[in-house]
C-alpha cells in the first residue's frame, strides 16, 4: 500500500473542516514553454499544458493541443511542474527570528508526537510567498529538530489565506531526531545515544499497548502521544528519523525492522557509507540541502552525495531543512541546482524536487508531474531552471497564477 493511501487513513476527523474552506478559485489557464518537463516522459519541445478548474486538462506539443475558447495562454522558456519541499519548517519558523513565529520546537519535553502541525503553521509567513515566488508550490512541513519526537508534519500548498485552504495532508509524518542534535544536557533525559534509543522504543511499545480504564469500569484515558504513535504502528503514517551520522542512521533502521514500521530517513550526511543497509531496507531518503554548513554532525556532507544515492537506486529528495538563523529556510531550487553540477545532472535535479519528492511525501497520484488529471501546479523558467543568472517567471497553483513577478 502505498504512503499516500496510508495517510488517507490516518486523516483525523479534522479533515471534515478543512474541507468546508472555501478554495481560491482557480483559472483556466494554459502554459506554453519552449520545453515542457513533464517529468513523466520526455521534455517536450514547444510544449503546452492546459489547466481548467485547477486540474491539467492536456499536455502536449502545441501544435496538437487544442485551446478552450478564451482561455488566458502564459509562455517561458521552460516550463516544469510545480516545486515541492520535501521537508521543511517553513509556515512554523518565520522569517523574523523571534520567539512569536519560532514555532518548530516545543522544548519542554522530549517526546511530543502528538503536538500537530495544522495548529502551528501560518499561511500568510513571509517565507511561504518568499518560496512560492521561487517556484515552490508545495511543502511538506512541521515540527523540527531539537528534541527526540517533535511532532508532526504536514503537507500543504503554498497558497491560500488560512490553513483549511492551504492543507493537502493535515498528518504526514510523525517527526522524530536522532544523534547529538537531540540531546539533553544537565542531567535530562536523553542525555545519550542509548537512551534515545531507549526512549523511542518505550514509547512505541507503550502506544502499542491497549488503554486501560482509570478506574477499571469507566472508558479508557485518551493519550494524545499513543494515538499519534499508533498511527506509526498501524502503518497509516511514516516515522520521518533526522539522523546525520551513519551510527544513528542504523539505529533507526534497527527500530524499523524491530517494529516493521514506514521510515523515511532525513538529513542523512553519512548515506553514502551506509548504502546496502539503506538500499535492502528499502527507505528513502529526504537528503540534507547540499550548502548546508558542514560541521558538526553534517561534517561528512557532500555536493556528491545526492548522485551517489541515485546510483545506488535509492529513492531520494531534496528538503530545504531548518535553518537556526536567518533567513530561516533555504531553497529546494537552489539546492537541487548545486546536485545537478555535481554529478547528478539536470532531469535527476528536477525529479528530486517534482517527481521523487512527490512519492516519498506519499503525494505522487495529485502532483509531481505534469499529467492529465493531476494537480494544475507549475513553475515557469526564463532559461534553465538551474542557471544562476536565471529566474523563476511565473508560478501557477491549482490554476491560480500566484506569481508573474521574476526572480
Amino acid at each position: 500500500m502505498s504512503l499516500r493511501m496510508k495517510a488517507i487513513g490516518a486523516l483525523s476527523a479534522a479533515t471534515a473542516i478543512f474541507a468546508l474552506a472555501a478554495p481560491a478559485l482557480a483559472q483556466d489557464v494554459a502554459v506554453r514553454g519552449e520545453i515542457v518537463y513533464t517529468m513523466a516522459g520526455e521534455a517536450i519541445s514547444d510544449g503546452m499544458v492546459v489547466i481548467e478548474d485547477g486540474i491539467i486538462t492536456a499536455v502536449g506539443p502545441t501544435s496538437d493541443t487544442a485551446l478552450p475558447d478564451g482561455i488566458r495562454v502564459m509562455t517561458a522558456r521552460v516550463v516544469t511542474p510545480g516545486l515541492i519541499d520535501a521537508h521543511s519548517t517553513v509556515g512554523l519558523a518565520g522569517y523574523l527570528n523571534q520567539p512569536g513565529d519560532q514555532d518548530q520546537l516545543e522544548s519542554s519535553s522530549p517526546i511530543q508526537p502528538e503536538l500537530r502541525a495544522i495548529d502551528a503553521y501560518n499561511p500568510n509567513e513571509r517565507l511561504v510567498e518568499w518560496v512560492r515566488g521561487l517556484g515552490v508550490t508545495t511543502l511538506h512541513t512541521g515540527h523540527g529538530p531539537g528534541a527526540l519526537v517533535s511532532g508532526q508534519t504536514m503537507v500543504v500548498k503554498t497558497h491560500g489565506e488560512t490553513v483549511a485552504q492551504a492543507v493537502e495532508r493535515p498528518l504526514a509524518m510523525i517527526a522524530a531526531n536522532l544523534g547529538t542534535g537531540a540531546l539533553e544536557s544537565e542531567s535530562k533525559a536523553p542525555g545519550t545515544r542509548s537512551k534515545q534509543m531507549a526512549m523511542l522504543r518505550g514509547a512505541l511499545i507503550a502506544a502499542a499497548s491497549p488503554e486501560k480504564p482509570d478506574d477499571g469500569d469507566g472508558p479508557a484515558t485518551r493519550n494524545l502521544q499513543h494515538e499519534a504513535l499508533r498511527e506509526v504502528l498501524n502503518g497509516n503514517v511514516p516515522l520521518m528519523v533526522t539522523a546525520w551520522r551513519a551510527q544513528d542512521i542504523l539505529s533507526a533502521l534497527r527500530l524499523k525492522e524491530e517494529f516493521g514500521i514506514d521510515m523515511v530517513i532525513d538529513g542523512a550526511a553519512d548515506a553514502y557509507m551506509v548504502l546496502d543497509e539503506l538500499r535492502e531496507a528499502g527507505v528513502p531518503v529526504i537528503l540534507h540541502p547540499p550548502r548546508a554548513r558542514q560541521y558538526g554532525e553534517l561534517e561528512n556532507a557532500s555536493f556528491t552525495t545526492a548522485s551517489t544515492l541515485s546510483e545506488a537506486g535509492i529513492p531520494f529528495a531534496f528538503q530545504s531543512g531548518y535553518e537556526g538563523y536567518v533567513p530561516k529556510t533555504r531553497v529546494v531550487l537552489w539546492e537541487a541546482g548545486v546536485a545537478a553540477a555535481n554529478g547528478l545532472g539536470t532531469q535527476g535535479a528536477l525529479a528530486s524536487i517534482t517527481s521523487d519528492a512527490a512519492r516519498i511525501i506519499g503525494m505522487e497520484d495529485e502532483i509531481g508531474t505534469l499529467e492529465v488529471g493531476k494537480h494544475g501546479d507549475i513553475a515557469m523558467f526564463d532559461s534553465d531552471p538551474f542557471e544562476i543568472t536565471g529566474h523563476v517567471t511565473g508560478v501557477v497553483i491549482e490554476g491560480v497564477v500566484v506569481s508573474e513577478n521574476p526572480r
